[in-house]
């Protein structure tokens, strides 16, 4: 890969300065986002696998070569997810029960911002974008990593510069991306979240609430094999961003909280009426950085600790506690809790507003919480393809 002028990378530096600083004004304080602690080693059943603290801006100045192809058994993987909102990494080696997180990044880069009323993805998010991978990129080389699957979702399935958007990636930075469509979205979400499903218990609602779409699944265990199977998938074309961009998300009344939930519950409603009776012995399965956000809420966590949150269980009662008490909260006071910070505040009630609508359609008693999802269930299924993982 050649040398990146310099010129364009002040310019994308610029670009997402200028975001987190036009974030950060309407405060006057510095954005605060999740603290994650790393946890090298993932077990099978009960491992966890970080989100990842922010990467240096220094390293969008590397000009490593191009990211290599793909290399069965050369021992470290890496699952990249572009998503509407976030940008995410995990680089892991496989163990003999589970895998070792070796490095992982998590940035709020906003990629589909605009997109559902311009149907293009902006200069400013590419930027943004353009930014991220190349990290992304410098820590894949640096863990030399060549057993590789780099996804993107909603936002690259519905944006009509999508395809130009990648090829720009492609050239600038060596990331080639996959757009995957939604059923391969839920697979993995429920390959990533499995273990997770109470294994007393005979199966999940499993939801994904992302920044452009929300995933729905039903899985159950039945006697002739007792790993979690998917029943029924759905996809909607709603999640955090553009709800938010629809009905507003800075400042939320108890009215625009109430269009928001009718709205996704229109859309959900076929789904629930089909797949929705008989939900004895089963519970909601939540990955998303909604609910990671409400059980860090309802926990009272000075500030985000990634180890106290996955797996952990709320009922019904604690979650809508917790919701109505975000929607007590002006968006300055959102804005300043660190479990949410200045860059998730003006989206968190549209999430609210979605685990809502699903909450009624499936009237489960318990919630349990998963901080993990598309890159876990990459990494299984890498792992498994080379026979590196027999189980998960």
């Amino acid at each position: 890969m050649g040398m990146v002028p310099c010129d364009a990378l002040l310019r994308r530096i610029g670009a997402l300065l200028m975001f987190q600083a036009k974030k950060q004004f309407q405060l006057g304080l510095t954005g605060r986002g999740k603290t994650v602690c790393m946890n090298d080693h993932t077990r099978l059943r009960d491992g966890l696998a970080p989100h990842g603290e922010l990467g240096s801006m220094a390293a969008a100045f590397a000009t490593e070569p191009a990211v290599g192809a793909q290399a069965p058994g050369t021992g470290v993987y890496a699952a990249l997810d572009l998503g509407t909102n976030n940008c995410r990494l995990l680089i892991a080696c496989p163990t003999h029960d589970g895998f070792r997180v070796v490095d992982s990044f998590s940035r709020i880069i906003r990629l589909g911002e605009g997109v559902a009323a311009t149907g293009c993805i902006s200069e400013a998010a590419i930027e943004r974008a353009i930014v991220a991978l190349g990290i992304c990129r410098d820590k894949i080389n640096l863990r030399k990593a060549r057993r590789l699957r780099l996804i993107a979702t909603e936002a690259c399935r519905a944006a009509s510069n999508a395809e130009g958007f990648r090829s720009r990636v492609a050239a600038e930075t060596g990331i080639e991306l996959e757009v995957i469509d939604r059923e391969t979205e839920a697979a993995l979400a429920v390959l990533g979240c499995s273990p997770l499903v109470d294994p007393r218990g005979r199966g999940a609602i499993l939801f994904d609430i992302g920044g452009g779409s929300t995933e729905l699944v039903r899985i159950e265990r039945d006697a002739a094999n007792p790993e979690p199977r998917i029943k029924a998938w759905m996809s909607i074309p709603f999640g955090v961003v553009t709800l938010a961009e629809q009905f507003g998300g800075r400042d939320v009344t108890s009215e625009i909280y109430a269009a928001m939930e009718r709205e996704v519950a229109h859309h959900i409603r076929p789904f629930a009426e089909q797949h929705g009776g008989d939900l004895a012995d089963m519970h909601l399965l939540g990955t998303s950085g909604t609910v990671t956000t409400l059980a860090g809420i309802h926990l009272n966590l000075a500030r985000y600790d990634r180890r106290r949150i996955d797996s952990v269980w709320m009922n019904d009662t604690d979650v809508t506690a917790t919701i109505n008490k975000l929607l007590g909260m002006s968006y300055e006071e959102r804005a300043a809790n660190s479990c949410i910070s200045i860059e998730r505040a003006d989206l968190v009630l549209a999430g609210c507003a979605i685990l809502d609508a699903i909450r009624r359609a499936f009237p489960l008693p318990r919630l349990r919480v998963a901080d993990r999802g598309l890159r876990e269930g990459m990494l299984v299924e890498m792992m498994r393809e080379d026979g590196a993982l027999r189980s998960w």
